[in-house]
């Protein structure tokens, strides 16, 4: 090889020229001559063994660091050191590799478990320095809550603005023990909170459980003056660190004070003194053990433990009297158990009496079932108990109009003093009660209601809002509604015009979609029969409409479906609540029950041309001077095709205008109207709801059993041998409606337009049943009520049948489980079908009276006839007599 290819070994950058590490056997590689007679400055081996030296010195190439004395040798840099930094937290840990350089120290654990400890100690301590301890005199002031009207001006100032509050001393032994030993046994000798119980209900509430419970009489007491009423688990700590300073800086006789003075016991009474008062009329110093425990069941919630009854539904005073009874004896054998009370004193106790429930100042008349109406709404949008809200310092501006209202009251007043005499005929003038509501259409806003002759007569029931009062014929215009949406099965989905004929012949045999006879519930054909056995023939659901005839619209809902009849009805405005469960063909009849604030919205659906909005009663609140939040107007909504409303409202026009419809004393109002009449079986409730294009208004009348909740016959009420919704309800409506509009121009209804298309003839005459499906079934024993007696001697006739109702509606206040569905009647004079005899005796799924429809063309007041124009006392051509 030449000599110029001969090249010495190169140097391979800072590495190759760094000196080695040191130590012996360093030398001994490269700087010896004597071990091998080579020359000290030539490398040994060339390259290959220089990179094997380095590895002996630097510990191999995969080695990431050597240490050795105080430095550090970094990386695969093997020559250059550095001192090791030392950190607070050793984290990740240095000198340790793979998994172990991520596993915290002993050190470190202990370390971050003491700072953590003394922070929480801190912060407890932080917490506690801040809260207060409540006052009870300071919580014990009660504002007024203040009403007003759509103007603004003052309606009513409900609540009390002073309260009494007791020593401890003053407070019966009786009740410190009774309540302690409902409320929180370990109460003399806890700390004042329970930790197990406020874990469970935080943990309920992180997980959709029951928020209620863990609550020591210390936290009641603290809740009851110091905080919301919001089951958050930030209410709940802030409670337990008040309870905790509540305990330390306060006596147990001090804490169980201020928790009986700070209390809501139900009927507006804040603390022990008004309870007793309320409930005893007694001051609470001489209250008796008896009458303790009972003021401790109350505790548990007035609205249920009331025994007088409460407000909303399950509240009636019948079940909340069961309630009571059971918890009171439990209270009082609880004192017994924790040996408060011997056994031989327990026994010399019984349930005792109570005051009748009385109206809160400034809620009389009216005033306390418009302040109860505004009252649910405002709870309801703020999310608030009812404590909460009678403590005061709200402002609730309200949708109702003052003159309205005192019209609405004037009305059934003189129809009242006209008409019903209890003392006269008290069989069948007691318990006669009225029900009315006005709504605005297109707004949705309640200006008027008549809930009953007001709370200080007892009567704590709106009349208005209340469910269980079948509407009877009233429901036809949905039937009609749904029929021009949605056509029929024989119209293949498309809408039928109100000019379609239907068969309007007595006992029509009533068919299903597939063209098979309907079956009772014996498996029989279904017959539906007219009010008087009238046969209409062949005739339009216009005319059918005006004179109330049931088979046509029997047999129309069933074309349609009465799932689409149903789904109408909501549409314009009826609540889920109201619906009778059971589609069956008496539902077409108006057998579901809502109220008079119902039927008068969904009515004003038909006035705003197919604008629903669903209805409320307060514009504005304020408390403490703040506006509250979610009281916008509600959204409108189109529930309907303009004409079809449109439509409709031409046919209820047909009711009052036409010489035979069955709402002609409407005409007293002097201008445009449209509405209709419902009337049920056995005449147990009579409605008219009728309309203008500024102003939509039902009326509802029957008669309750107070101690029953059952609906009763109004045959011979008022001395009329039957009421139906042409008279009396009608009655009322026009002379309200009279006064409500004056001043205000008369106004038409729009023109409607072209709907659906005529369908001729549709149902074949029925041949009449055969005896064995006419004959009337034998009475089950819930049947054994004595028959109403009746100058019609058609023969009753079997309703659908269906799956009967097992358990009562919310609010329905007027169903106690007992009985079924008592459909439709043939009453003399004619009952403008349908209803339900709820919570009677009727046989189950409707019973045995079916049908019946109000009589036509008004009559005289005595009674008079239902004959067309011409007709006489006879009854005309159709020949019976009646009271519309």
């Amino acid at each position: 090889m030449s000599e110029h290819r001969r090249k010495p070994p190169q140097s391979r950058g800072r590495r190759a020229a760094q000196p080695p590490s040191g130590g012996r056997r360093a030398a001994q590689s490269y700087g010896s001559t004597a071990s091998h007679g080579m020359p000290s400055d030539r490398p040994h081996g060339g390259r290959a063994e220089a990179r094997r030296a380095a590895q002996r010195a630097g510990g191999g190439r995969r080695r990431a660091a050597d240490t050795a004395g105080d430095v550090t040798v970094v990386g695969r840099r093997r020559g250059r050191y550095e001192p090791e930094k030392k950190r607070f937290i050793d984290y990740p840990r240095s000198g340790k590799y793979g998994w172990r350089r991520w596993m915290p120290s002993w050190k470190l654990v202990t370390g971050l478990a003491m700072a953590f400890m003394g922070m929480l100690i801190g912060l407890g301590g932080l917490a506690l320095a801040m809260v207060e301890v409540p006052d009870e005199n300071i919580a014990a002031l009660q504002q007024n809550n203040v009403y007003y009207w759509s103007d603004d001006t003052v309606m009513a100032r409900a609540g009390k603005t002073n309260r009494q509050n007791m020593k401890i001393e003053d407070i019966p032994e009786s009740m410190q023990k009774a309540a302690v030993a409902a409320e929180n046994a370990t109460f003399w000798e806890d700390k004042g909170v329970d930790p197990i119980g406020i874990g469970r209900a935080v943990f309920n509430m992180a997980t959709g459980g029951d928020t209620q419970g863990g609550s020591t009489i210390t936290q009641q007491y603290v809740k009851n003056t110091y905080l919301s009423q919001d089951q958050t688990i930030v209410r709940k700590a802030r409670e337990l660190f008040i309870a905790i300073k509540v305990n330390a800086q306060k006596s147990k006789e001090e804490i169980l004070q201020g928790y009986l003075n700070t209390s809501y016991y139900g009927r507006g009474a804040h603390g022990l003194q008004a309870a007793a008062q309320a409930y005893f009329e007694k001051d609470a110093k001489d209250l008796e053990p008896a009458e303790s425990a009972l003021l401790t069941t109350v505790l548990k919630g007035a609205d249920l433990y009331d025994p007088a009854g409460g407000e909303g539904p399950n509240s009636s005073p019948e079940k909340n009297r069961e309630r009571a009874v059971k918890r009171w004896n439990w209270v009082m054998d609880r004192q017994v158990e924790l040996k408060m009370m011997t056994q031989a004193e327990r026994d010399k106790y019984e349930f005792p009496e109570i005051a009748p429930r009385k109206a809160q100042a400034g809620l009389n008349g009216q005033n306390g079932y418009l302040a109860a109406l505004a009252e649910a709404e405002v709870k309801k949008t703020l999310g608030i108990s009812k404590q909460k809200f009678d403590k005061g310092g709200y402002e609730i501006y309200t949708t109702f109009d003052k003159k309205k209202t005192a019209a609405m009251e004037k009305a059934v007043n003189k129809i009242t003093k006209q008409y019903i005499d209890p003392e006269k005929r008290p069989d069948t003038d007691k318990f006669v009660q009225f029900g009315a509501a006005s709504v605005e259409p297109g707004t949705g806003k309640v200006v008027a209601i008549y809930g009953g002759p007001g709370f200080e007569n007892g009567h704590f029931t709106n009349n208005a809002d209340t469910l269980g009062v079948p509407v009877g014929s009233t429901w036809k215009p949905f039937v009609l509604a749904a029929a021009m949406e949605h056509g029929t099965y024989k119209s293949n989905g498309v809408g039928i015009a109100p000019s379609s004929e239907y068969n309007g012949d007595n006992k029509l045999k009533v068919k299903q979609q597939d063209g098979t006879d309907y079956l009772d519930k014996e498996g029989n054909p279904f017959y539906q029969v007219n009010d008087g056995d009238k046969d209409h023939g062949y005739v339009t659901l216009r005319r059918a409409m005006e004179v109330s005839a049931n088979t046509p619209f029997v047999q129309l809902g069933m074309d349609v479906g009465m799932d689409k009849v149903k789904e109408m009805a909501a549409s314009a405005g009826i609540e889920k609540d109201s619906f009778d469960p059971n589609l069956n063909p008496s539902f077409a009849l108006g057998t579901s029950t809502p109220g008079a604030i119902e039927m008068a919205n969904s009515y004003a659906t038909f006035a705003a041309s197919g604008t629903q909005v669903d209805t409320y009663t307060v514009r504005k609140v304020t408390h403490n001077g703040e506006e509250e939040p979610g009281f916008e107007k509600p959204q409108k909504q189109t529930a309907m095709d303009s004409d079809i409303a449109d439509n409709i409202t031409d046919v209820l026009r047909g009711v009052v205008e036409k010489p035979h419809g069955t709402g002609t004393r409407a005409q007293g109002l002097g201008r445009p109207a449209a509405g209709k009449t419902g009337t049920t079986d056995k005449n147990k409730s009579a409605w008219w709801v009728g309309y203008t294009p500024q102003l939509s208004t039902a009326v509802t009348l029957f008669r309750t059993d107070p101690e029953k909740r059952t609906l009763l016959s109004m045959n011979n009420t008022g001395g009329f041998p039957s009421i139906h919704g042409g008279r009396l309800p009608t009655e009322v409506w026009t002379a309200y409606m009279k006064s409500a509009l004056k001043g205000e121009p008369a106004k038409d209804f729009p023109e409607p337009g072209p709907v659906g298309k005529k369908i001729d003839q549709v149902g074949a005459p029925s041949p009449s049943p055969s005896p064995s499906e006419s004959e009337e079934p034998e009475p089950s024993p819930s049947e054994s009520e004595e028959p109403e007696p009746s100058t019609d001697p058609s023969p009753s006739q079997e309703t659908p049948s269906g799956p009967p109702s097992s358990t009562c509606r919310p609010n329905d206040w007027f169903c106690d489980d007992t009985g079924g569905t008592d459909t439709g009647g043939t009453d003399t004079g004619g009952g403008d079908t349908g209803g339900t005899d709820t919570g009677g005796t009727g046989g189950s799924d409707g019973g045995t009276d079916t049908g019946g429809t109000e009589g036509s063309d008004g009559g005289t007041d005595e009674g008079g006839t239902n004959g067309r124009p011409g007709g006489n006392d006879s009854g005309g051509i159709w020949g019976n007599t009646g009271s519309d």
